[in-house]
C-alpha cells in the first residue's frame, strides 16, 4: 500500500489550503456543479469549464484527484507487470498530479514528468509531486506540441485526458502513443465508466490497443477515501460507495 504518512499529509495540506478561503458547503456545492460538467456537459471540458472558478477548482483538488490517485493506484496493482522496473512516468494532461504521482509511488517512487495546458493545474501537481516525496516535476504545455517519447522504463499515463480532447487532437494522439509503446513505453490510458453518453473514440482506439497486444479493463473499488471525501460526496448528492474507471494498456 502506497498510503500512509505523505499521503495523508498531502491530503491534509489540500484541505488547508483549499478550505482557507471557502467553506465546505460551499466547496460541495462547487463539486455538484462540476460532477454534472462530467456527466452531463463533458463536451464543454476541452474549454477549460471545469476549472473556470475557485470552488470548482477546490472542489477538484479535494475531491477529485484523491479519487483519482485511489483509483490509478489500485489499477496498477491489478496490471501484470505495470509496476515493475520503471524508471519515469510522463502523465500526459496531468492535472493536479495526482494519477501519475499513484503510478510512480507504486513503481517505487520513479521520477515523474507531467505536463497540462492549466496554470493553476502545474502548480497544484508540483505541490502533489512534493508533498508525495516524489522527484520529477510539471510544466505547461500543449499535447498538441508535447513530445511523447517512448523508451524502456517508461510509463506513460494518460488518465481522465482523452475524451476532454477535442477531436482533432485526440485523433492525432494515438499514433503517437502507438510509436511510443513500439520505442519500448508502457502506455496506460484512464477514463470514468461513462453509461449515460456513448464515448465514440473509446471502440477505435480499444481495437488500436488490441491490435499491438494490449487489453481493455473494468475496475471497481470500494471507495476508501477518509472522512472530508465522504462528507464533501455526500453532501454534493453523489454516491461515494465505490470508485470505477475503465483502461487500455500497453505493456
Amino acid at each position: 500500500m502506497v498510503e500512509g504518512s505523505a499521503w495523508a499529509a498531502w491530503l491534509d495540506a489540500l484541505e488547508r489550503r483549499h478550505l482557507s478561503q471557502l467553506t465546505a458547503a460551499e466547496v460541495a456545492r462547487a463539486l455538484k456543479a462540476l460532477s454534472t460538467r462530467y456527466v452531463e456537459r463533458r463536451s464543454t471540458l476541452a474549454s477549460g469549464a471545469a476549472l473556470d472558478s475557485a470552488g470548482k477548482r477546490a472542489a477538484f483538488a479535494l475531491f477529485y484527484a484523491p479519487v483519482h490517485f485511489l483509483a490509478v493506484s489500485r489499477i496498477i496493482r491489478n496490471l501484470p507487470t505495470a509496476a515493475e522496473n520503471l524508471a519515469e512516468i510522463l502523465d500526459v494532461g496531468c492535472g493536479t498530479g495526482a494519477a501519475g504521482a499513484a503510478w510512480a509511488l507504486e513503481a517505487g517512487s520513479a521520477r515523474i514528468s507531467g505536463f497540462d495546458r492549466h496554470p493553476w493545474a502545474i502548480e497544484e501537481a508540483n505541490r502533489t509531486y512534493r508533498e508525495l516525496g516524489l522527484r520529477g516535476r510539471a510544466a505547461q504545455a500543449d499535447v498538441r506540441r508535447a513530445a511523447i517519447e517512448g523508451r524502456r522504463g517508461r510509463g506513460v499515463l494518460l488518465a481522465y485526458t482523452v475524451n476532454e480532447l477535442i477531436p482533432e487532437t485526440r485523433d492525432s494522439l494515438l499514433p503517437r502513443l502507438l510509436a511510443a509503446r513500439a520505442r519500448g513505453a508502457r502506455v496506460l490510458v484512464v477514463e470514468p465508466i461513462a453509461r449515460r453518453t456513448v464515448v465514440a473514440w473509446w471502440h477505435a482506439w480499444s481495437q488500436a490497443f488490441g491490435r499491438e497486444g494490449g487489453c481493455e479493463g473494468e475496475w471497481r473499488f470500494p471507495f476508501e477515501l477518509p472522512a472530508r471525501q465522504q462528507d464533501l460526496a455526500r453532501a454534493a448528492g453523489l454516491d461515494p460507495r465505490e470508485v470505477t474507471a475503465r483502461t487500455l494498456y500497453l505493456g
